[in-house]
Formats: C-alpha cells, sequence, structure tokens
C-alpha cells in the first residue's frame, strides 16, 4: 500500500496512536470542528453518553496533517478504522486539504454522518458542558479529552471559540494561563 495522509482535528491531533514520516499544519474547507458526536465507547456509555469531536459540514477546520508512510500504510490504516469507525458514527472520505507550506494534498478524514443516531448537533454549551463533566469510558474522562483538545490547539494557535466555552464551563484553564506540554505520542 502507498503513503497517505491523514487529516487530525481531535485526539488524532495529540494522540495518533502511530508515528508519522511528516507532520504539518493544515486547513480543510468545508467542514467545521465540532463536539457534536455522543460518544457511547471511547468517552461515555450507553448510560452516560460523552460527546466527542466531528468533522461537521460549513466553514473550515485548522488540523494537523499526518503523512504515513507506505511500510506502516496497511497496518495504521486498520489502526485508524478499528479506532474511528468503532460504531460507524463517522464516514472515512479522502479530502482536499491545503498544508501551511503551500501544498495541497488527499487526506483521509473522518467525517460526522448527520444521519447517525450518536449524531448530537450542535448543543447548547451548558448542556455539553454538564455531558462531558459527568462522562467516562474505555480511553477515560471526558473532560480529560476535552482539555487535551484544547491545549493542543491553543500550542498550535488554534482558536475554537465553541470549545473554549465548553471548556470554561468544566474548569479547564484559560488560553492565558501557562499550561504544560502534552506529548503527540502519549
Amino acid at each position: 500500500m502507498n503513503e497517505f495522509w491523514v487529516f487530525g482535528y481531535g485526539s488524532l491531533m495529540w494522540r495518533p496512536g502511530f508515528t508519522p514520516v511528516e507532520s504539518q499544519p493544515a486547513t480543510l474547507h468545508g467542514y467545521h470542528r465540532g463536539l457534536c458526536v455522543y460518544s457511547v465507547f471511547h468517552r461515555g456509555t450507553q448510560r452516560h453518553p460523552g460527546l466527542v469531536l466531528g468533522l461537521d459540514r460549513g466553514g473550515a477546520c485548522r488540523g494537523q496533517a499526518l503523512r504515513v508512510g507506505g511500510g506502516e500504510a496497511g497496518s495504521v490504516l486498520k489502526y485508524l478504522r478499528d479506532r474511528e469507525l468503532i460504531t460507524n458514527v463517522y464516514v472515512e472520505r479522502q479530502l482536499g486539504i491545503r498544508l501551511d507550506d503551500g501544498r495541497r494534498v488527499e487526506a483521509i478524514a473522518y467525517v460526522v454522518d448527520r444521519s447517525h443516531a450518536q449524531y448530537a448537533g450542535r448543543l447548547p454549551a451548558a448542556e455539553a458542558a454538564r455531558r462531558v463533566a459527568r462522562s467516562r469510558g474505555s480511553s477515560g474522562d471526558n473532560r480529560d479529552y476535552v482539555a487535551a483538545t484544547l491545549l493542543h490547539l491553543r500550542e498550535a494557535g488554534v482558536r475554537d471559540p465553541s470549545l473554549e466555552a465548553i471548556g470554561a464551563l468544566i474548569g479547564v484553564p484559560p488560553a492565558s494561563r501557562r499550561v504544560r506540554r502534552v506529548s503527540p505520542r502519549a
């Protein structure tokens, strides 16, 4: 299998689960990052669904492009599908992205399926914060997921006012406070 690019906009930015041969900030047009997916496995349960990020229609999204080498392509693609397609709330797509160095490449991106039962849509910040604060799944606390994503976005110079509002409601320190860096391989 040939090398390929993956577009990370949430936890794939700070915990990809593989070592890319190249990583660059990138922009995807036509989609935006949103805390719009009920998580019943990784960050919540059937009884207490958490919320995780999805790429939803409209706008643009700043994220991280991760290039996977040909020698690792098959195993990384299997890993990504096992991770991202666990309940089929995401659809795997090949989308054009623009890397910060000016190159335009095709990348695998996981886009939310709006017809899926786990699609939460755009919830009011207070409701989203309540769900995030009380949820925990097989990958840990939902609050930790939101906090780590906000930290990584801030370090990358990406502003996400919607996610920041939810973060403030669950006690994530504001961007102006000094915070510890999270390793992308953690």
